[in-house]
């Protein structure tokens, strides 16, 4: 049986979203977007205020915002390129929330970030418990511009 890859991300700003439908496109695996239940406005995403939504979530290990759907048949997938910005040196809470959603055992992650400032860190490592047993890591990269020469040394890398 062929192996089936998902490019899946959660994208606030769009450019996480357009690096990971790249990743689709060269690798052609299918592209999923990772969303809110509440969507995120503007004011919600102001880091610099330390009661914006954003900052209260990050500033709450157990913050787990909720997801639209849950209907992702996470199943029919070997492969997951998982795909975040760096908010406060991590990802997301929300992609703890996706990671605890699925069962990931016997799948393998390759994470990639997007950050204006900072780079990846340890924000792949740092995820590694909220999938679950079972999951093999690739170690993650940052990818800021969807190039396909970084993409597909990406996809050489992991291979």
């Amino acid at each position: 049986m062929a192996s089936k890859s998902l490019v899946a991300v959660f994208s606030a700003g769009g450019v996480t979203k357009k690096v990971g439908q790249a990743i689709a496109k060269v690798s052609g695996a299918d592209f999923y977007e990772i969303t809110p239940k509440t969507p995120y406005s503007s004011a919600d995403l102001d880091w610099t205020n330390k009661k914006s939504r954003s900052t209260l979530e990050m500033n709450d290990p157990a913050s787990r915002p909720e997801l639209a759907d849950h209907a992702l048949n996470i199943e029919a997938y070997d492969t997951v390129i998982l795909g975040y910005p760096i908010w406060w040196g991590v990802a997301p809470r929300i992609i703890d929330t996706f990671l605890e959603s699925y069962d990931f055992s016997g799948k393998t992650i390759i994470p990639f970030c997007t950050s204006g400032g900072s780079g990846l860190g340890r924000s792949d490592i740092a995820l590694h418990d909220n999938a679950g047993a079972g999951v093999t890591w690739v170690k993650g990269r940052q990818i800021n511009r969807p190039g396909e020469a970084e993409i597909q040394k990406l996809l050489d890398e992991v291979k």
